[in-house]
């Protein structure tokens, strides 16, 4: 395969790196992913995250696994192995059977090849047309909010929720926007807010809790998150904790924005109740680890409620951006999804 290379993938010599995104922000590491293990691994460790990277990272390995002279049975147990690695995020599903349809071809390996490299292409295209079409809904002088991270370390372009941010700060209509950590792993807090500095777009950092009390003093003019699933009916899953941030919009008539592209919806799922959601380690919420160690601050013995995401019904989003364009609750409502 050619030598590529995203904000977080990186492909050279035949070997997958990926960039351990429980380092940042304090080092910039790539590691080894050549194997399924060793991708799954990352995936569950959330060094690899992000719906559309987890879908790119596991179609680009078994383009790389195809190469190296896995037969098609071998490659089909990864294939399938991989599928499983996160039940919420539907890209992953969404790529793996496009890969799935490369891989019954009868030339198969430069089929899956091609398939892999066309998701990383399109996907960059679907993010830039998000950034297009979002950033058409930013008023000069916002302030936004945004939740968990939505930038280039979870996808192979700009971003979907933070690709948007970008375009409009390059546009001059972006004041502030105000990080939510986003707790447990604190993706908000590590990585949008070095994205953010990165890019140069003027941000500050605030625990999850205080969103509500920014809302009331009228700081917040849009919420932007992105999506791990969308329903037929709209319902979004997105990282848990953006649920209370669209009904605190809702309560405040703040507008609240999903951005993804389209490989996010997910057709046979008909609304949000029907989307699984993980389940994570009890470690996550009981303390903190990473490249700066681990800290233990809640009993050895604490019982722990720890879901990765949650479902935002359609009844509380103003619209969503998708590469298509903006799609508005009453499509939505007519059967946009369906």
């Amino acid at each position: 395969m050619q030598t590529l290379q995203t904000t977080s993938l990186w492909v050279r010599d035949n070997q997958l790196f990926i960039l351990d995104q429980q380092a940042l922000p304090q080092a910039s590491r790539w590691l080894d992913a050549n194997s399924v293990e060793a991708l799954v691994g990352h995936i569950h460790a959330l060094r690899v995250r992000g719906a559309p990277l987890i879908g790119l990272s596991a179609s680009l390995l078994l383009a790389l696994l195809a190469e190296r002279g896995l037969n098609r049975d071998a490659l089909l147990n990864a294939l399938e192995t991989l599928r499983a690695s996160r039940p919420t995020a539907v890209n992953l599903m969404n790529n793996l059977d496009r890969m799935k349809l490369a891989l019954a071809q009868e030339d198969f390996v430069p089929a899956l090849v091609a398939e892999a490299l066309r998701l990383i292409e399109e996907d960059k295209q679907l993010c830039e047309r998000i950034a297009i079409a979002g950033s058409q809904l930013v008023k000069p002088g916002s302030r936004l909010l945004t939740h968990c991270n939505t930038g280039g370390l979870a996808t192979a372009g700009v971003g979907t929720a933070l690709g948007v941010i970008n375009f409009a700060h390059q546009q001059g209509n972006v004041a502030n926007v105000w990080v939510d950590e986003t707790r447990p792993l604190l993706q908000g807090g590590r990585l949008t807010a070095w994205e953010l500095g990165e890019l140069g777009v003027p941000y500050q950092l605030i625990t999850d809790s205080m969103a509500a009390s920014l809302m009331a003093k009228g700081q917040v003019d849009a919420v932007w998150v992105g999506a791990d699933r969308i329903a037929t009916n709209g319902d979004v899953a997105n990282k848990i904790g953006t649920y209370s941030l669209a009904v605190l919009a809702k309560f405040h008539g703040i507008p609240f924005y999903v951005a993804a592209p389209q490989t996010t919806l997910d057709p046979n799922c008909p609304n949000g109740e029907a989307i699984p959601i993980e389940q994570r380690a009890a470690a996550e919420v009981t303390g903190v680890a990473g490249s700066f160690g681990e800290v233990q601050w809640a009993p050895e013995n604490a019982r722990v409620y720890n879901p990765a995401f949650d479902v935002t019904p359609a009844a509380l989003i103003s619209g969503w951006v998708l590469d298509i364009g903006v799609v508005t609750p009453e499509e939505v409502a007519a059967g946009k999804f369906a």
